[in-house]
């Protein structure tokens, strides 16, 4: 019991450094993003990038976001929450329930209030006033998430790779579409983080005294193959976006084609990477937030 209570105390600590850590990078994409120059800039670039080859994918990325809307999050939630049901796990239900609740209600709140200054960087948009979160990539990453949660451990991995799939691609078609900067996805994967760091403590605050943590149920390649393959994304699009900031003097409607798909590809390279790395971190703890139970 003793050994029980150690690893517990420690994944605590560590699901509370995750979230905090996530926490603290939605504020800096925030402050960079919207209250700087060169923030603002850069997600203006990538939205004017989104034009090269915009004819081609309108369809995908038409059918992608209108499947989005209050009715479907609903279902998907309960769709989740059924799965934790089937499995024994009440609380897992309600917590599942409880994170994708928050994140996007968390979402609306701060869509709302954050402040958008503007620099006269973006004319066209001004009006629409501040855009951070994106609430479409919210519901996508949130059911992702959750269902890696609420997933056997036999299945999990698909689900996680299918879930990571998904809400790229929804964050990547609110950009592609106009929608959204691509700032708003990532704030919105690490808001997603950070709620499910607040899931993590409270499945760990009810997790029985028999509760049987297995190593095979890790799944440490998966969460490597995510966390490596999100961080190589990251850094591919730091590398592009450090190319990019050069360029910061001139207008982004007078720059030629190579920057403008530089901007846009290197955008959507940022918030792919940030979903893996996000589900990689909870596929590495999640054996330890929801274990197997004995008897």
């Amino acid at each position: 019991m003793r050994v029980h209570e150690t690893a517990r105390g420690w994944t605590a600590v560590w699901t509370v450094v995750l979230a905090l850590a996530q926490a603290a990078a939605f504020y800096l994409v925030w402050r960079f993003a919207v209250h700087t120059t060169l923030g603002q800039w850069t997600d203006t670039v990538a939205l004017t990038g989104n034009q090269i080859g915009q004819d081609r994918i309108d369809g995908p990325v038409d059918r992608i976001l209108n499947a989005m809307s209050v009715v479907s999050l609903l279902a998907a939630t309960a769709v989740i929450g059924f799965i934790a049901l089937i499995r024994n796990r009440m609380t897992l239900a309600v917590t599942a329930t409880l994170l994708i609740a928050g994140a996007n209600i968390s979402t609306q709140l701060l869509k709302h209030y954050l402040t958008r200054p503007d620099f006269g960087i973006d004319p066209q948009r001004a009006g629409a006033g501040n855009s951070l979160p994106s609430g479409h990539t919210t519901v996508a990453a949130s059911v992702a998430v959750a269902l890696i949660l609420v997933l056997p451990p036999k299945v999990r991995v698909v689900g996680a790779f299918l879930g990571v799939g998904y809400a790229a691609a929804a964050g990547v078609a609110t950009l592609s579409a106009g929608w959204h900067r691509p700032s708003d996805a990532i704030a919105a994967y690490l808001l997603v983080g950070v709620w499910t760091g607040v899931a993590g403590l409270t499945l760990l605050l009810f997790q029985r005294e028999r509760a049987a943590i297995s190593p095979a149920d890790a799944h440490r390649l998966a969460a490597t193959v995510l966390g490596l393959g999100g961080t190589l994304a990251l850094v591919a699009s730091g590398l592009a976006l450090s190319w990019l900031a050069r360029l910061a003097d001139i207008p982004a409607d007078e720059l030629s084609h190579r920057p403008l798909l530089i901007a846009y590809a290197g955008s959507a390279a940022g918030i792919v990477g940030t979903i893996a790395v996000v589900a990689g971190l909870v596929l590495a703890v999640v054996h330890r937030l929801v274990p197997r139970h004995q008897g």
